[in-house]
Formats: C-alpha cells, sequence, structure tokens
C-alpha cells in the first residue's frame, strides 16, 4: 500500500520496466520513495527481500531506512532479509565471500584512517601531520578514481605529486602484505573483481536483483563502476532507481563527480526520468531564496522546488561589525525567537562554513548558558589515545585482529619496524594465519632474524599472559579483577613516558589525562559500576562493552540543545529555524586558491553556490543571515564584504532587514524579554 504520495513520488515508486532516475529536490520527500519502492517490490511485484539493495552513504541513514521499510511491510521480518546498507558496507560483504579469489585470508583486516597514517608516516619518512594528510587524500582520490599507481606515476606533473605516487606504490604494496585494506579498497577491490572474474560478477548480479541508490549525486567514479558492474551484462536489463539531486552536489573534495549524473542518461540511453519538485519542508520564502541562488549555476536538468507551507517569516539579512558582535547578537536573537515562539533549542541550528567560526558562538552560548551540541565532533573513542588503548585490549580479546596487532606493536614503539611488519604480513598471507599467529609459526625464523623477531615474541608473549589472566577473572569474582590486569598492562607498555615523548607537553598531559579517564571508567564498571553489589566484569567483557557502546554512538535520543554544523554536516537535516554566519566572500564562498585555472576557479563557485542551497533549504520556518563588515585574521581586523550569493537571493524589501543595526546591550536585551511577556505570544 502506498501511503500519502504525490503523483510524481507515486510514479517513481511504480516504475520497474527499468533504470530510473528519481531527481529528488531538497525536502521532496526522497526517503519515502525510497522506502516504498522497497514495499513496492516485494509485495506487488514478487522480488525476494534478499534480491533486493538499498545503498545510501552514513550507517545512521541506512539504519533509518531499514526500520522505515520494516515499519511498512505487511510482514515486518523481512526487512531483516534486505540489503539496505552503506556502498562500503556493501564492499565488504562482497570480499568477506570473494576474498580467496582476490588474494586476501578470510579473516583479512580494515585498516581506519589512522592505521594508515602510521604507514604513510613511516614510508615518507616525515613526522609532518599536513604532508602525511595530502599523500592520504591524494592516494583517497586515486583510488576513488580507479587509477592504478604505475597510473598515478605517469600522470604526476610536480615532483610532490610523483613522491606521493611512488609513496602510494608502496602503500598498496605494505597493505597487501599485511592481508589488509583500507576504506577506499571496500569499493576498488571488488570492481577489480567483477571487471576480471566474470562467474563472481553473475553471483552477484542474481544475487542483488534490483538496485535502489540514495544521494546519488555523491558517488564517485568507483562507486558508480560497481553499480554499472552489478546492473549490466549480457541479456540483461538494468533493473536500478538513483535518488539524487544536482543542485546539492557538494563534495567534489572527495572524489564525488557530476559526471556521474551527466553520464548516466548515456550509459542507460531508457533511463526514466521522474522529478520531485514539491517541498515539504520550507516556506514559500526560503524557497524563493534557494531558486534564485541556485538558478545562476548551469543546470543538468531544470526544477523548481515549490511548497504549500505558505509565505512563512521574511528572510533576514543583517550586517555585523565584527565576528565577536556576530556571535553575541545570533545568541542575543536567538534567545529572544526560542522565548516568543515557546519553542525548544532543539528547534534552532547556527551554520557556517568552516570548524573555525563554532569558537566565538561557543563561548556566547556557554556565556548565555544555552545547550548546544555539534555535527561532526569527535566521538571520545575516536581519539587516538583512546585507540591507542583499545587496540590491545581487542588484541587479548582476539589475538586474530590484525589491525589492532599492527597498531598495539608499534604504538608505543618497541623495536618493531616497516620491514619487520611486511616480512611477518607476507609470511601470514602464505600460511593464511594472523599475524599474531605467524610469530610462532614453524619457519618464521627463515624469514627473519633474532633482532627482528624477538621483540615480536615478547610482545605477543605479553598478550598472551594479560589473557590468561583476563580469561580466568570472571563475572564471579574469582582471582583478580579487571582493574589489577589493567594497571599491568598499562605500567609494562609505559604509555605515559611514549605520550610526552612524543608531543608537547600541554598536548601530552591533555591525552593522558583522557586516558586517565577511560582506564578509570573502565575500572568503575569493572568492579560492578556504581552499584557496589552490581556483578564484577573481567577485562573480556569491558572489552566486548566499549566495542558494542562505540558502535552504538549517537543512537540515544537527540538532546534539547543548539545544533552548531558546518554546512557539510548538516545537509540531510532539518531545523525550524536556522542562522547562518559568515555569509561573506572569502567564507561563503570559500576564497580557495586564487592561482588555481579558471575553469576550476568557475567549478569551486559553483560547488560553493550548491553549499549556500543545501545551507537555505536546512530551514523550515524561518532563516537569518549574517555577515561582518570586518573579521579577525590573526591579530589583526580585516575588511569584509557581503557574500555574492545574498545578492543572488533577490531578497524583496521586506524580507530583508536593514543591514546598519545597533549592538544590543543587556539592558536593551531586559527591556526586549519584559516587552515579550507583555504581548501575546506566537504559536
Amino acid at each position: 500500500m502506498q501511503h500519502g504520495l504525490n503523483p510524481p513520488q507515486r510514479i517513481a515508486v511504480d516504475y520497474i520496466d527499468g533504470p530510473c532516475l528519481v531527481l529528488a529536490g531538497a525536502g521532496s520527500g526522497k526517503t519515502r520513495v525510497i522506502t516504498q519502492k522497497i514495499v513496492h517490490l516485494i509485495e506487488s511485484c514478487n522480488y525476494e527481500p534478499r534480491n533486493i539493495a538499498a545503498l545510501t552513504f552514513t550507517n545512521k541513514a541506512a539504519l533509518e531506512m531499514r526500520e522505515r521499510v520494516g515499519k511498512l511491510l505487511r510482514e515486518p521480518g523481512q526487512a531483516k532479509q534486505l540489503t539496505v546498507s552503506t556502498f562500503h558496507s556493501l564492499g565488504v560483504h562482497i570480499l568477506r565471500r570473494e576474498a580467496q579469489a582476490l588474494g586476501l585470508k578470510e579473516r583479512f583486516s580494515i585498516m581506519d584512517s589512522t592505521d594508515c597514517f602510521a604507514i604513510v608516516q613511516d614510508l615518507s619518512a616525515t613526522t609532518d601531520k599536513g604532508v602525511i594528510r595530502r599523500i592520504q587524500n591524494a592516494m583517497s582520490l586515486w583510488k576513488n578514481a580507479l587509477l592504478t599507481p604505475e597510473q598515478a606515476v605517469a600522470q604526476a606533473s610536480t615532483e610532490d605529486e610523483a613522491q606521493a605516487a611512488r609513496i602510494y606504490r608502496s602503500y598498496v604494496a605494505t597493505l597487501s602484505s599485511y592481508q589488509a585494506v583500507d576504506f577506499d579498497d571496500l569499493i576498488r577491490l571488488p570492481v577489480e573483481l567483477f571487471r576480471q572474474d566474470e562467474a563472481a560478477r553473475d553471483r552477484w548480479q542474481r544475487r542483488l536483483r534490483y538496485l535502489l541508490l540514495d544521494e546519488y549525486q555523491d558517488t564517485n567514479t568507483c562507486q558508480y563502476e560497481l553499480v554499472k558492474l552489478l546492473v549490466t551484462g549480457p541479456g540483461k536489463k538494468p533493473m536500478f532507481t538513483a535518488v539524487g539531486d544536482d543542485d546539492q552536489a557538494i563534495y567534489a573534495w572527495r572524489g564525488a563527480t557530476m559526471e556521474n549524473l551527466r553520464t548516466l542518461q548515456d550509459d542507460f540511453p531508457d533511463l526514466k526520468l521522474i522529478k520531485l519538485e514539491q517541498n515539504y519542508r520550507s516556506s514559500t520564502r526560503i524557497l524563493q531564496a534557494a531558486n534564485a541562488v541556485i538558478a545562476n549555476n548551469p543546470k543538468l536538468f531544470e526544477k523548481s522546488l515549490w511548497s504549500e507551507h505558505g509565505a512563512g517569516d521574511p528572510v533576514k539579512v543583517m550586517a555585523m561589525d565584527d565576528d565577536e558582535a556576530e556571535a553575541d547578537q545570533v545568541v542575543i536573537m536567538l534567545s529572544a525567537h526560542k522565548f516568543e515562539r515557546r519553542a525548544k533549542f532543539s528547534d534552532y541550528a547556527i551554520l557556517y562554513r568552516g570548524n573555525h567560526q563554532s569558537r566565538a558562538l561557543e563561548k556566547a552560548l556557554r556565556r548565555e548558558r544555552i545547550p548546544y551540541v555539534m555535527s561532526g565532533g569527535q566521538s571520545f573513542f575516536d581519539r587516538a589515545e583512546i585507540k591507542d588503548i583499545i587496540s590491545y585490549l581487542r588484541l587479548i580479546a582476539n589475538t586474530d585482529d590484525d589491525p589492532a596487532f599492527i597498531r598495539a606493536v608499534t604504538t608505543p614503539r618497541r623495536g618493531v619496524g616497516q620491514a619487520t611488519l611486511e616480512a611477518l604480513g607476507e609470511f601470514s598471507r602464505q600460511w593464511q594465519c594472523s599475524l599474531f599467529e605467524a610469530v610462532f609459526k614453524g619457519g618464521i625464523e627463515a624469514r627473519m632474524n633474532e633482532r627482528q623477531l624477538a621483540p615480536l615474541r615478547e610482545f605477543c608473549d605479553f598478550i598472551n599472559q594479560l589473557e590468561a589472566r583476563a580469561t580466568r577473572v570472571g563475572a564471579a569474582g574469582t582471582g583478580e579483577n579487571a582493574g589489577a590486569v589493567l594497571d599491568d598492562m598499562m605500567k609494562v607498555i609505559d604509555y605515559e613516558v611514549y605520550l610526552y615523548a612524543t608531543f608537547d607537553d600541554k598536548q601530552a598531559q591533555e591525552k593522558w589525562q583522557n586516558v586517565l579517564d577511560f582506564t578509570g571508567w573502565l575500572k568503575e564498571k569493572g568492579n560492578g559500576g556504581r552499584d557496589p553489589d552490581g556483578p564484577e566484569k573481567s577485562l573480556l567483557e569491558l572489552t566486548q562493552m566499549v566495542a558494542l557502546m562505540s558502535m552504538l554512538e549517537g543512537r540515544d535520543q537527540e538532546p534539547d540543545a543548539v545544533r552548531l554544523s558546518t554546512l557539510h554536516a548538516a545537509k540531510g537535516l532539518e531545523f525550524g529555524h536556522v542562522f547562518m554566519i559568515g555569509v561573506e566572500e572569502g567564507i561563503l564562498p570559500h576564497k580557495g586558491d586564487p592561482d588555481a585555472p579558471a575553469e576550476l576557479l568557475v567549478q569551486r563557485i559553483e560547488e560553493e553556490r550548491r553549499l549556500m542551497y543545501v545551507g537555505i533549504t536546512r530551514a523550515q520556518r524561518s532563516l537569518t543571515l549574517t555577515w561582518c563588515k570586518k573579521r579577525k585574521r590573526a591579530r589583526d581586523s580585516m575588511p569584509c564584504e557581503v557574500s555574492r550569493f545574498i545578492k543572488e537571493m533577490r531578497l524583496d524589501e521586506g524580507d530583508a532587514l536593514p543591514e546598519e543595526h545597533e549592538v544590543m546591550t543587556p539592558q536593551d536585551r531586559l527591556a526586549g524579554l519584559k516587552a515579550l511577556l507583555q504581548k501575546p505570544r506566537a504559536a
């Protein structure tokens, strides 16, 4: 049954005669189309749930999609049989099943960005984090564009690019010897497999008979190639629905390409195009501003959003004296607006182009005691020092965890270098065993000398001793508790000394305090938590608990707090009332590289304009934009110019407040709040 669909949405759900592109404007109900189309395929078109895959870009989006499908299906249990995941999760699934064909052992390891950072640091022989990250970014773009190291070397136009390409070649060899893959390999390797192995490609085409692709405009070359390999073949009719919006393509910097939208019609001449233009989120004034801005970009597909929500509040544009005044005034306006509307703090978002713009806002919000949360903030469990300690716990729990082995054996350094690890990795691949097991396997002496083997075996003996103690201390509380084992582990690895030898004193102190907080929390949990009669937990149980907590982060109910977010992180979200700050030349649009070729400069402005469009369309009921006449740059104040995008919004006289205004004093604010109390409150 199709619930509450408008005519274009209904057409998009019903169409299953071939490839389909649903051009879904902001707030036009694209997720509703995808979820109801899945239900339609199962309940009306006799598709088996296990033969349907819906791919998106975040675990949160995949989880929400699966839950919504489960509520719509007559048999909710069928939702569990669906493949509803990120592209990368599907890639992992394919690699697990096809590991042997790719020369990987079944229990290959997936390296995270921090693990890969350490490898690049060793290969590049530098401690400059900026250089290492630039090399990592270049390698990621090469992999996403399906360029081999040899092709990257051949295309290098500068010595820096050539050096990065040579490191790329060594990096690929290192991962192979570790029997490991990185994040980009999760898509790249299935593409290579399906290009070379027709039988494997056929297996997965029969397994996944219908694909639904969310946020299609965010796909990169590698992801599009994977899609084509899954839906095309001799005598095979392409069966997929891609849902996207060219006006919200804001991720070129990480490899996403608009070419995937341009070439879709060429690659699939029978493509059915359906436009969703009715917006269910924003008022008419907000949509008019968004449409006016994005009209300045060349269009792949013409569309114009409209709404039945009425005209709504005027869009406000305000000039501020400087960035401190901007933060203060935005917080005061937000507070007064919330009071007048009897709204919740969670109805409000303050959006900005770069993370550095949040500092003044945070100070102002704390001063006014207004709760706030930040999108894209680093999880406690993602801090490098916490992941270092967790790597030891993971290895104690599972000695076959190769990424944990590599991280633990090299942090702190204990005489185990890159050459030793590569030799160990090659030996483990040959014998299809973990790196830990390879240390004790017969024949390893022929690959390594005693100087290389001694620190490895000393480390593994240490882990085995901890594992034995952790195993025999169970919930019954016999023997030592988890805290004692943990304390001994920390004493032996001497992590505090490592921190102070690696970082400046201030950084080391902060990181060590984080470690103390983490281990203290673990010991408290190991002793039964705050309940003195609670059951004790072994170190293994604590490790499993930490892993579970890491996976479940973000599942809690959203707090009643103002959302601070970059424009990129706000994509996909919506808020009743939005403040966009720093809407000025040099920030939005971002200045970028002024010496870049003219074509790239034009493309950059077009992407920045799409980012502005995304920001505007996050707002449901009210939108306020601010810019500064001058802004601090180091110790100096530099004059600023209002963003061209504000001019492009073509606001009516009544829509924009005068640019000049007086800074509100505390006395003015008090008087304003008293006045609000004396008049009827708006609904």
